[in-house]
């Protein structure tokens, strides 16, 4: 690290105020994993390379991850030397993922940190050239930076880009081979990582020295991809995981089972759960299914919590629930809006591109909501803007024109400001 980025970030450290949790943007989804930006503040719903764009900078490599945002910083992983999505993919051996910290006004640098592949490392074949090799977003609690990096293993970084621990979760792969989606969140001081594909396992590490506090280990967890969702019932904490065929409620202090039930998510499972009130939605599977789960419960509660369930899913992006409504939008652009409490369906409804969505799975990044409003982003016909409510409307449809890398990251939404990332870049949009 030069002397300049590590004088620019001291001074970061000295010049920032303490930053408002709620104003943040710490993990996968936001704060709590919701996808919601709870600020009451306007936030952009059109933008172009020549309107609302404060900056953007270029990324030392693809990713799918999602920046996160700290008070002033900006983090977000990528990875590079090897599988890049466009002309030769390399040599694995060059494989390194990288964390950067960005200023959030101007995108200026202010530290980087690299992590060399631990092989055997899965090569870049198949669905994984879908999403690469940082596709799950780090979590901070403003002391600590975790990220996760498949057989790298989870590494953990201060604010000012001290690597402090690195945690090895296993080396294995999954029967179809597509590498690692699933991101960290934080339980207090255990950190729970989703290493299905690693080690068929979910762990809880503990946040100042990487050690492992529990391991949960079961066969069941094959072609688990979603992150885990951490809520808490009646003075109790839970931590909600989607399996294909289960739901699984585990205790986050000891990775205990607490509770399952059995859904139809057939195949593998790549959304992550919501929660309304007490009641948790999980969604996914190949031919797909959604189900609608009251908390606090004990052993099998199929029968006595199973509140609904549908056939109408989403493959890869995970909902959004507001107000009494469960919307999502598709991998095939096709925007879904439930009533939360029954199921029924209010709307299906193809959105309105005028360049289509590329062919196939156009979208893997998942909706987010702010300023009363629902952003998707799709991974090569911008980004679509929706009103929320019963009636589908269609506000907006933006894309950066100079940008054709693919953008698979769902968005992050703090203090008015989008943060959205492609292969190639990270841009800043606000409203000016």
């Amino acid at each position: 690290m030069s002397r300049p980025i590590i004088a620019a970030a001291l001074l970061l450290l000295a010049t920032t105020p303490a930053s408002s949790f709620a104003e943040d943007w710490r993990g996968f989804r936001g704060n709590d994993g919701s996808g919601i930006s709870r600020e009451n503040v306007p936030v952009p719903a059109s933008w172009s390379t020549t309107e609302n764009l404060r900056w953007s900078i270029e990324l030392p490599g693809p990713g799918s991850s999602s920046p996160i945002v700290v008070g002033e910083r900006v983090l977000v992983t990528s990875y590079s030397g090897y599988g890049h999505p466009i002309g030769n993919a390399g040599e694995i051996a060059g494989l390194k993922r990288h964390l950067l910290c960005l200023d959030r006004q101007s995108g200026e640098l202010q530290w980087q940190s690299t992590v060399s592949a631990v092989h055997p490392e899965d090569t870049y074949q198949g669905f994984i050239t879908e999403h690469g090799y940082a596709s799950s977003t780090p979590v901070s609690d403003g002391e600590v930076i975790v990220s996760f990096f498949g057989k790298a293993g989870v590494v953990a970084h201060d604010m000012q880009g001290k690597q402090l621990w690195q945690t090895d979760i296993g080396k294995q792969s999954g029967t179809h081979l597509w590498g690692s989606a699933g991101s960290p969140i934080l339980a207090g001081n255990v950190v729970i990582i989703n290493a299905s594909d690693e080690s068929l396992s979910i762990r809880g590490l503990d946040k100042s020295s990487g050690k492992e506090i529990w391991k949960a280990e079961a066969k069941g967890l094959e072609n688990t991809f979603c992150t885990p969702l951490l809520t808490s019932v009646a003075g109790r904490d839970e931590v909600i995981v989607s399996v294909p065929g289960e739901v699984w409620g585990l205790a986050p202090a000891s990775g205990k089972l607490l509770w399952y039930a059995s859904t139809a998510t057939d195949g593998n499972v790549s959304p992550s759960p919501v929660l309304q009130g007490n009641t948790i939605f999980v969604m996914g599977g190949r031919r797909g299914s959604t189900a609608a789960i009251r908390l606090g419960g004990t052993d099998d509660v199929t029968n006595s919590h199973l509140s609904w369930s549908s056939e109408a899913s989403s493959y890869v992006p995970s909902p959004i629930v507001h107000e009494g409504y469960l919307y999502r939008v598709s991998d095939r652009g096709i925007a879904h809006c439930l009533k939360a409490d029954s199921g029924e369906i209010i709307y299906q409804q193809r959105l309105s591109s005028s360049g289509g969505f590329g062919g196939g799975r156009g979208f893997y990044a998942s909706v987010v909501l702010a300023d009363d409003k629902l952003y998707s982003v799709s991974r090569s016909a911008g980004v679509f803007v929706l009103a929320t409510g019963p009636r589908f409307r269609q506000i907006g449809q933006n894309k950066l024109e100079n940008d054709e890398s693919q953008f698979n990251a769902s968005p992050a939404i703090s203090r008015g400001q989008i943060f959205l990332r492609s292969d190639k870049q990270l841009y800043c949009i606000e409203s000016k």
